[in-house]
């Protein structure tokens, strides 16, 4: 049984998105992130992912004690908030001091590729794994990306980390994946991975879907900035839940737990 199972009524859980980063894309250090993510555990998220570290295409790195700065705090406020918090990094050291600090999951672009990350998590035994496929790094990523089969491909990479971990020593019962909508992939990929939910879930673990506020949906819509992407997020989140997802990693917890809940008994 996995680790989620306990937390799968309803399904698909919400992850709630706390930017704790001057410059994430979508809120622009906008608000406290201790508020935010007190506001978006009464809203129903179940997991709040804490990130010190903005990835949007483009953007530059933040070194780990710089990171750890900035999320440590947050994760030691809102460490009873909800019954998952997870830290967004990919640098093993802010791994470590999460988990230390009271984070009980981690969500990794990198899909644990640092140097001593494997053996972090696996020290932990409790600690659930989000395993992301990225290609490239955030700052060059949208450069002219390009698959000669995107979903083949993703699916080859996440099970491979997957062995990985498993062969580190960290269960399967503790790992999700998630196909890093916008992370390397054109509107094109993008679309073909979120079309393909059944492959993924094909690989025998629990998938979490990021696509909330992303360009993607300004591309396919009018341009809208990220504050109004609010209807073609509820849209993605929709059809993901639809087609299985377990997790959806969301900047508007209420209005998705409203969407869902709708589309439940419609269905």
């Amino acid at each position: 049984m996995h680790l989620l199972d306990a937390l799968s009524d309803p399904c698909p859980l919400l992850m709630g998105i706390v930017n704790a980063t001057p410059d994430s894309f979508a809120d622009g250090g906008a608000y406290d992130p201790v508020a935010q993510g007190q506001r978006l555990a009464r809203e129903g998220a179940a997991i709040l992912d804490i990130g010190g570290e903005s990835t949007r295409p483009g953007s530059a790195p933040v070194a780990p004690e710089e990171e750890c700065a900035r999320v440590l705090p947050v994760i030691r406020a809102l460490a009873r908030a909800a019954p998952l918090i997870s830290v967004d990094t990919r640098h093993a050291a802010t791994m470590a001091a999460a988990l230390a600090s009271g984070a009980n999951m981690v969500n990794d672009i990198r899909a644990l590729a640092d140097t001593g990350a494997m053996e972090v998590l696996a020290a932990r035994t409790d600690v659930l794994v989000c395993l992301m496929h990225m290609r490239g790094e955030p700052a060059t990523m949208q450069d002219a990306p390009a698959y000669a089969d995107v979903v083949g491909e993703v699916c080859a990479f996440l099970g491979d980390r997957a062995a990985a971990c498993e062969a580190a020593g960290i269960a399967r019962t503790r790992l999700i994946l998630d196909p890093g909508i916008g992370f390397g992939k054109t509107v094109a990929h993008n679309l073909e991975l979120l079309r393909s939910i059944d492959r993924l879930k094909g690989l025998g673990l629990p998938v979490l879907i990021g696509a909330s506020r992303k360009s993607l949906i300004a591309a396919l819509s009018s341009g809208e900035p990220p504050a109004q992407r609010l209807p073609g997020s509820l849209a993605l989140a929709l059809a993901a839940a639809r087609a299985g997802a377990d997790v959806l990693r969301v900047h508007d917890v209420a209005a998705t737990a409203q969407a869902l809940a709708v589309g439940r008994a419609l269905a």
